[in-house]
C-alpha cells in the first residue's frame, strides 16, 4: 500500500491536469448515504423499508405522477439534506491542488448532491453526469426548461412519509421534478448536462492536444453503476499521459498498467495522497 500511496503522490505532482471523478462514496464522509444495497438504502429511508421499495425502484419519475407526496417527501427529503451538508475536508485538499495546477482541471461526478460547487469549484469545471437536486423541471418537460430549486421549501411528514407541499409547472400545473436523470426515465432534460459535457470535452481535447499529463483521481465509484469508472479506465488505457488514482474501500480493482487501485474509503485516500 505505501508504495502505491508513493506512486500516486509522483503521478499528482508530475501532472499538468488533473480530472476529479466521483461517485457516490465521495460524500460518505460528510455525513451522507450511499445507498449500497437495499439495506444501506433502508437504513437512511426506513420508511421505505415498510414499502417494500429498493432504491432504483423508488428513484424513477413514474412517482411524480402516481404519488407525488411519496416521490417529493424522498426528494424534499434529500434536497435539504443537501443542502444542509458541509463537504469534508477532502473537497478543501481537492481545491488546493486545483489551484496549484493553474484551475487547470475538471470534475466527472454521479453525484446529484451539488457539494463540488458547495466546496468553491467553478460551475463551469464540473459535469453532473445525471443532473443536479438543486435544478427543477416540468415532469412531462412541457417547455424544455430547467430552472433553479434555491427557493422551493418541501416540508416532509417524516412519521407518514408524505411532502406537504408539491411544486406545479407555471406552465401547464403537472407536477415538478429535480433535473435528475432517475431509473426508467423518458422525460429527463438532459440540457443543461449536455452544456457541462460540451465544456468537458473541449477542455479535454485541448489537454490531449498539448500532450499535457492528466492525473485522474477517482472518489467512491463502484461497480453498480459504473458511469464514472468507466470513464477513467477509458482515458487511462486509450491516452498514455492519463493515469488513474482509483480511491475506493471496497472495489479498488483497475484494468490497465496507467492504474493505481487504493484500497481506502475516500476522506482517507485524499489524505493520503495530497497531505
Amino acid at each position: 500500500m505505501l508504495e502505491k500511496i508513493k506512486r500516486a503522490r509522483e503521478i499528482i505532482k508530475e501532472s499538468d491536469a488533473v480530472l476529479i471523478t466521483a461517485g457516490a462514496g465521495m460524500g460518505v464522509d460528510s455525513g451522507l448515504p450511499d445507498f449500497r444495497g437495499n439495506e444501506g438504502f433502508w437504513r437512511a429511508y426506513p420508511p421505505i423499508k415498510k414499502l417494500g421499495l429498493s432504491f432504483s425502484e423508488m428513484a424513477s419519475p413514474h412517482w411524480f405522477k402516481t404519488d407525488p407526496k411519496l416521490a417529493w417527501a424522498f426528494y424534499g427529503h434529500r434536497l435539504h439534506l443537501y443542502r444542509d451538508t458541509t463537504p469534508h475536508d477532502g473537497f478543501k485538499m481537492l481545491l488546493d491542488l486545483v489551484n496549484d495546477k493553474n484551475e487547470n482541471y475538471f470534475i466527472y461526478t454521479s453525484n446529484v448532491d451539488g457539494q463540488f460547487q458547495k466546496a468553491g469549484f467553478s460551475e463551469e469545471k464540473i459535469v453532473e453526469v445525471h443532473g443536479s437536486i438543486h435544478f427543477l423541471q416540468c415532469s412531462k418537460d412541457c417547455q424544455d426548461r430547467i430552472w433553479s430549486a434555491d427557493d422551493l421549501e418541501i416540508r416532509v411528514d417524516m412519521d407518514r412519509f408524505e411532502a406537504l407541499d408539491i411544486p406545479t409547472c407555471p406552465n401547464c400545473e403537472s407536477v415538478v421534478r429535480p433535473n435528475i436523470l432517475m431509473f426508467g426515465d423518458w422525460y429527463w432534460n438532459s440540457r443543461r448536462t449536455d452544456v457541462q459535457n460540451s465544456l468537458y470535452r473541449k477542455w479535454l481535447k485541448g489537454t490531449k492536444k498539448s500532450l499535457q499529463k492528466i492525473a485522474i483521481i477517482e472518489i467512491g465509484a463502484g461497480t453498480a453503476i459504473p458511469t464514472i469508472r468507466n470513464l477513467g479506465n477509458s482515458l487511462s488505457s486509450t491516452y498514455k499521459q492519463a493515469y488513474l488514482i482509483r480511491i475506493n474501500p471496497r472495489e479498488s480493482e483497475v484494468e490497465n498498467e496507467n492504474s493505481i487501485g487504493l484500497e481506502l474509503g475516500g476522506l482517507e485516500g485524499l489524505k493520503a495522497i495530497l497531505e
